[in-house]
């Protein structure tokens, strides 16, 4: 039975789409049709997103102080505005729901504008700029780390959890499995855009510094930016090191399924698919993120003893060094850790999310299905 359409909107990056997919494969199976409006970011996540049609809305954020860049952007953003209304106008959906990201903004205002349910969906612990325009205008917000009983908006905030892929459902079957003595470490490294290429530097220059026995044990998944990649594979091929390097890889959840330990940011995506799956984690937030957002994702983990958290500015090479060495010798710590990590993680978050969306596309209010939840 089609049970009408649900648009979503997401800027176009990985944090903000993959949570959008977990949605869409959820709404799907419920009898909904998807329609997805991102930006020309999306085109590398596009072909496994279940969207009946994907649409580019014009969008820009507004962070410059130049006039004329400032004219530009407020230009852009009302050709935006005017061609979702278009699109809400012609696809009549039951509700609209934004996941962050500037390309959000005006599919969102276009249907609180015209009356349609809405919804958004905040990853983070701390809400990005995006969502903080629109938290006060929509009918409910869902979080993943946000709080549910505190904020000015607590009263239509739903701590739903960030949904994961169907790929990290089906990575987090797979138990934990312990490499001690000669037995092979797998250790994966990503930094997500903007996040990699501090690892494709620290990272080999960290391993540089392990025992020759240590070494011999590792196998590497790492990803770098097309431009790091070559100098990221010669520095261990020299070491003698096994490594697979690639600026992305399209089955990332099997590979954290099958590490014994991870590196990473401490995107909001990246924490909830870690916490799922159950995998120690070195967490090292991206220092220039504008809201300190990743800092406190991983801190979420962390309090729960899922993950080690070091600033970037404090991970030295030496300092890493002794913590991958640590971390090889002691299979009982990581897989305590690992443990600790599933403990946290929320698989079922996007089916509760699609909960929520229904609700809001019905009529009802949080507030309601605050009290037929309990």
């Amino acid at each position: 039975m089609d049970k009408g359409i649900i648009l979503l909107a997401a800027g176009g990056t990985g944090g903000h789409l993959f949570p959008a997919e977990a949605l869409a494969h959820e709404l799907k199976v419920s009898g909904y049709s998807v329609h997805l409006v991102t930006d020309s970011r999306a085109e590398r996540f596009a072909g496994k997103f279940p969207a009946d049609e994907i649409h580019v809305v014009p969008s820009a954020t507004i962070g410059s102080r130049n006039p004329v860049k400032l004219a530009r952007s407020v230009w852009k953003l009302w050709t935006g505005l005017r061609a979702a209304r278009r699109l809400i106008g012609r696809l009549k959906p039951r509700a609209v729901v934004g996941f962050g990201g500037y390309p959000t903004v005006p599919p969102l205002l276009a249907a609180i504008g015209m009356g349609v349910p809405s919804l958004i969906h905040e990853q983070n612990a701390v809400m990005g700029r995006a969502n903080k325009m629109l938290a006060s205008r929509v009918q409910a917000i869902a979080g993943g780390f946000l709080p549910e009983g505190g904020g000015a908006f607590a009263a239509k905030t739903v701590t739903t959890g960030n949904p994961v892929r169907p790929a990290v459902i089906e990575a987090a079957g797979a138990s934990y499995a312990t490499s001690s003595g000669e037995m092979p470490f797998h250790l994966v490294v990503f930094g997500g855009s903007q996040g990699a290429q501090y690892f494709s530097k620290a990272v080999p220059q960290a391993v540089c510094r392990l025992d020759d026995a240590l070494r011999q044990r590792l196998k590497v998944t790492q990803q770098a930016r097309p431009e790091d990649r070559e100098g990221v594979i010669a520095a261990y091929e020299k070491l003698g090191v096994a490594a697979e390097v690639s600026h992305f890889f399209t089955d990332m959840a099997a590979r954290i399924a099958s590490a014994q330990l991870v590196i990473c940011r401490s995107g909001a995506s990246t924490v909830s698919e870690i916490s799922v799956i159950g995998r120690p984690a070195i967490l090292v937030p991206y220092p220039y993120a504008l809201d300190h957002d990743q800092a406190a994702n991983a801190a979420a983990l962390a309090a729960k003893g899922g993950a080690r958290v070091i600033a970037q500015v404090e991970l030295t090479a030496e300092r890493l060094a002794g913590i991958l060495s640590d971390a090889m010798s002691n299979p009982e710590a990581l897989a305590q850790m690992a443990a600790s990590a599933r403990e946290t993680g929320k698989p079922d978050a996007a089916r509760l999310l699609a909960s929520v969306v229904e609700a809001i596309a019905s009529g009802s209010t949080v507030a309601k299905f605050k009290e037929t939840r309990s």
